[in-house]
């Protein structure tokens, strides 16, 4: 359970959710949005996941204090928060060798 006790755990399942909040929105919410005329599911979704991407910047910033990271490894976190599926790439590029 490091995932729930650590803040390094809480971040990379943070991000992994987040990660998969934006392919559910893209992939299912999008299309009953657009093709089916429901756009219920973009708003729960798309709330849901604003949530988790602020969520993961406060967790990055939170262990930039923690860990005392250097400012590069911070602003490759925080960019790669921007980038669709940065998250992903961030937990298996970085947060594994940590």
């Amino acid at each position: 359970m490091k995932l729930i006790t650590t803040s390094q755990g809480r971040l990379r399942l943070v991000g992994l959710a987040e990660g998969i909040s934006l392919l559910i929105l893209i992939g299912i919410a999008m299309p009953l949005k657009y093709a089916f005329g429901m756009p219920e599911a973009t708003k729960a979704i798309g709330m849901l996941h604003g949530l988790l991407f602020v969520l993961y910047v406060l967790l990055i910033i939170m262990m930039h204090i923690e860990m005392s990271w250097k400012f590069g490894r911070t602003a490759m976190l925080l960019a790669a928060s921007v980038i669709p599926f940065g998250t992903i790439y961030a937990d298996r590029k970085v947060f594994k060798q940590l």
